[in-house]
């Protein structure tokens, strides 16, 4: 699903907030709160339900965060005046991954033929570190039709270093020079 503006704008201005009050951890633990919040589904349709009172649903919403930073239940609030909580979770991805960029951290989308053990994952991830030059976390999927190696997919970047991919480029080179 791509990331509205409105996604964006609200991440970023959480994000800076964080960063100033030096508290990037703490509203990336909130940020998860408030998502986890919505996914409750009882609780989305009150929140959704326009004849249920405002302060009502500001109350509801403070009571099931619990114990949460005083700015984070601002933002509640304010995403409940603009019927903007159902996007949440989408917020807290989005902070995720600027604060991702900020500790140089990227996300490599990994297709690998057989399920990789933890020290193959490893193995990988340092390796595709030092093509990047950033830290890069690992998100694995399998699929056996590449036959062997891995495909990664790193932001706009496409790394191919899959068995089906080497034999289809052999296959090429085999038609060309016979050609």
């Amino acid at each position: 699903m791509p990331v509205t503006t409105f996604v964006k704008r609200y991440a970023q201005a959480v994000f800076e907030l964080a960063l100033e009050s030096n508290k990037l951890e703490e509203w990336h633990s909130d940020l998860g709160k408030i998502a986890q919040l919505m996914e409750d589904a009882e609780f989305a349709a009150l929140i959704e339900t326009p004849k249920l009172p405002t302060e009502l649903k500001a109350k509801l919403a403070q009571e099931k965060l619990g114990k949460i930073n005083p700015m984070a239940l601002n933002l509640v609030y304010l995403l409940m005046a603009k019927d903007r909580l159902k996007y949440a979770d989408q917020i807290a991805n989005e902070y995720e991954r600027l604060l991702d960029d900020h500790y140089g951290i990227t996300h490599a989308e990994v297709t690998t033929a057989i399920p990789l053990n933890d020290t193959d994952k490893e193995r990988l991830s340092h390796q595709l570190d030092a093509i990047v030059g950033k830290k890069v976390s690992v998100n694995l999927q399998v699929d056996p039709d590449i036959l062997g190696g891995f495909i990664a997919r790193i932001g706009d970047s496409l790394l191919d270093g899959s068995i089906r991919n080497k034999l289809n480029e052999l296959k090429k080179n085999l038609a060309e020079t016979r050609g």
